[in-house]
């Protein structure tokens, strides 16, 4: 079982890799995570944003297999605690099905991807950049393990 990370353009800001590095290497002790990073579209400026988001999401559907638990980040998705997001993500585990949770780009998914998903997340009703939202995901995935694990990280 493994977490993937699928998600489109890179991160530019030195800080937030920095964080986002430190997170999986902390996260690769209690589960196998990887992160996919599909290269932005040429040339946005001059395309509609109904096109950008079918092709993004073409390049992320590429990416997940058909028994994969694909969970979309999403603002209108489900709203956790820490707490409740790692029983959620037990559950899943338990289940032994790959996840692969995927972060969009700046217009959303197309409705190809929505139809795909399993679930949705939202990290908070507040919205952020991109890539703020792979290093808040990140931490919050290694907090979840810490709860399941019963380690001291999480204070309740």
């Amino acid at each position: 079982m493994k977490f993937t990370l699928n998600q489109t353009g890179k991160t530019r800001s030195d800080y937030l890799h920095d964080g986002i590095s430190d997170y999986q290497k902390r996260l690769s002790h209690y589960i196998s995570f990887n992160e996919l990073t599909l290269p932005d579209l040429k040339s946005k400026k001059n395309i509609p944003v109904e096109e950008i988001k079918l092709r993004e999401g073409e390049q992320l559907l590429k990416k997940c297999k058909p028994a994969d638990f694909v969970i979309l980040l999403d603002e209108n998705g489900k709203n956790y605690s820490s707490v409740e997001l790692a029983n959620y993500l037990q559950n899943k585990i338990t289940a032994g099905k790959d996840i692969v949770m995927v972060i969009g780009g700046a217009f959303g998914f197309s409705g190809e991807v929505y139809r795909r998903a399993n679930d949705m997340i939202s990290l908070s009703r507040m919205t952020f950049s991109h890539q703020m939202v792979r290093l808040i995901l990140a931490e919050q995935l290694y907090r979840a393990m810490t709860i399941i694990r019963g380690e001291p990280y999480h204070h309740v």
